[in-house]
C-alpha cells in the first residue's frame, strides 16, 4: 500500500471514533452502560492508534517531541490572544445567548457542581488532557494529513476533524448559535495549533497555547457556575 493509502487509512481509523463515541454517550445511550462503554472505548482507540501506527506500521521510534526550534513566545502569544477574544465574545454574547441557570443544571449533571471537583477536573483537562489531544490531533492526525495534502490543506482538515466531535456533544447541552460560535472559536483554535504543529515541529508549543485557551474557558465555566 502506497504512504498516501496508509495516511489516509490512518486517518480513517481514528477520526470518527470520538464523534461515535460522543453520539453514543450522550445522544443514542445517554444513562446507559453500553453508551458509557463506548464512550470509554472510543477515548482509549484514540490514544491507542496512534502508538500502535508507529510501532507496527511506521516501524519507527517513540518520541517525547522534544522541542528543538522554539516557538513557546509565539505559542503563548497566540494562546492569549485567542483567550482574550473568547473572553470578550462571552462578555458581549453571553448575556444574550447563555443562560447560567441551565449551566448549573448541566454542571450538577455531569457531577461538577462542587468547586473543589470543577477544578480538579479544570486541572486535568487544562494540564493532561490537553497534552492527549495535541498528541492525537496534531501529532499524528496533521502528519497523516500532510502526507497527500498541502501544508494548509492539513491544517484546515485537521482542524475540520478536530471539531466535528466537539458540534456533537456541545449541541447536547447548547443552543444552536452557542454551538456554532464555540465551534468557530474550536475550529480556529485547532488550525492554529496544527500551524504551531506544523511550524515547531513539536506538539509542546501548541499544548501550551492550548492549555492558556482552556484555563481561559473553564475561568469563564467557574464564573458561570459558582457566581
Amino acid at each position: 500500500m502506497s504512504s498516501k493509502r496508509l495516511a489516509l487509512l490512518g486517518l480513517l481509523l481514528l477520526v470518527p471514533a470520538p464523534s461515535i463515541g460522543v453520539f453514543a454517550g450522550m445522544i443514542a445511550l445517554p444513562d446507559n452502560a453500553a453508551g458509557k462503554l463506548i464512550f470509554g472505548a472510543s477515548k482509549f482507540w484514540i490514544l491507542l492508534v496512534p502508538f500502535l501506527w508507529v510501532a507496527f506500521v511506521e516501524k519507527g521510534k517513540f518520541s517525547l517531541s522534544r522541542p528543538k526550534h522554539g516557538g513557546f513566545g509565539v505559542a503563548a502569544g497566540l494562546g492569549i490572544l485567542m483567550s482574550l477574544v473568547i473572553i470578550a465574545a462571552y462578555a458581549f454574547f453571553g448575556p444574550l445567548l447563555i443562560n447560567p441557570a441551565g449551566i448549573k443544571s448541566m454542571a450538577a449533571e455531569v457531577g461538577l457542581a462542587n468547586r473543589y471537583v470543577y477544578l480538579g477536573g479544570a486541572a486535568y483537562w487544562i494540564l493532561v488532557n490537553s497534552v492527549l489531544e495535541e498528541y492525537v490531533w496534531r501529532w499524528f492526525v496533521v502528519k497523516q494529513c500532510k502526507a497527500f495534502m498541502s501544508r494548509w490543506g492539513a491544517i484546515l482538515v485537521s482542524a475540520g476533524c478536530f471539531t466535528i466531535h466537539h458540534i456533537i456533544a456541545m449541541q447536547v447541552y447548547f443552543s444552536w448559535p452557542v454551538t456554532i460560535l464555540a465551534s468557530m472559536g474550536i475550529f480556529i483554535g485547532g488550525a492554529i495549533w496544527s500551524w504551531c504543529y506544523l511550524k515547531y515541529k513539536s506538539i509542546w508549543p501548541g499544548y501550551l497555547s492550548h492549555a492558556i485557551v482552556d484555563a481561559a474557558v473553564f475561568g469563564i465555566g467557574y464564573v458561570l457556575i459558582f457566581q
